[in-house]
């Protein structure tokens, strides 16, 4: 199994998880240093790519090719900056947003589909999930530039599925909503720890990176012959992107 965006939250969530039901694992991710730390910690093997270049995802191509192949892949990798409007929003984090979630997704699966292709010529099956983001499902004002991209994403996945209609490999989709992870709303405000803390603040519970590993290991475990299209996860004080409560949950009467 590959798992992109291995080197924080929810991808070395994942890997933990997947290592912990016994599963060989390539968590692939920019940062060096991070990936070698979850080597040590669970015994995943790591890759070190910047999936926005193409020569590295040809690097990574060549490296599962040669370390036999691939039965599973999990698109993690992904990001949004900024919550400005759209009049104001700056198009260098529009166009950021736009290579990570949708073109890096893009090159990985163009990049290992044939030796997924592999995989299940070998086992029967293969399986491909993204992680994408209610925010590819609902707008709300300010997410433009993250909206447009996972929106772009969650149809990549949906076409992906139409295209390899008659072949033994599934494609997931999980969509998750609020997840308090240590870097995704750090890296929105641009390393303002304030702003990241505010989001959280007073949610009741909102998800954490081991509820979606948890939810993608559940989706990958199912007998081979049900696919979970599509996943949407929430923490129940979130109804929408927008909707959001604060504050104990109570019953009304």
């Amino acid at each position: 199994m590959v798992v992109t965006g291995a080197s924080s939250g929810i991808g070395a969530a994942t890997v933990r998880a997947f290592r912990t039901e016994g599963w060989e694992v390539l968590g692939v991710a920019r940062r060096e240093d991070r990936l070698r730390a979850l080597a040590a910690e669970t015994g995943a093997e790591v890759f070190a790519a910047d999936l926005t270049k193409q020569d590295d995802v040809d690097a990574l191509r060549d490296h599962v090719a040669a370390t036999g192949g691939i039965h599973a892949l999990v698109n993690n990798a992904g990001g949004a900056r900024g919550l400005e409007s759209v009049e104001e929003s700056s198009l260098e984090d529009w166009a950021w947003m736009y290579e990570i979630n949708v073109l890096g997704t893009k090159r990985v699966i163009s990049a290992l589909l044939p030796l997924l292709r592999q995989g299940a010529s070998e086992t029967g099956h293969a399986d491909i999930l993204v992680v994408t983001s209610i925010a590819g499902l609902t707008a709300y004002p300010g997410g433009g530039g993250y909206n447009a991209a996972k929106f772009a994403e969650h149809a990549l996945t949906e076409v992906l599925r139409l295209e390899l209609n008659g072949e033994p490999i599934r494609v997931v989709e999980v969509a998750p909503g609020m997840v308090a992870t240590e870097e995704f709303s750090l890296v929105r405000f641009g390393g303002d720890k304030e702003r990241r803390d505010a989001v959280y603040e007073d949610v009741p519970e909102p998800l954490s990176a081991e509820d979606i590993a948890e939810t993608i290991v559940h989706a990958l475990t199912l007998p081979r012959h049900v696919d979970l299209d599509l996943i949407v996860v929430k923490p129940v004080a979130q109804a929408a992107p927008y909707r959001l409560h604060k504050g104990a949950l109570t019953v009304r009467g």
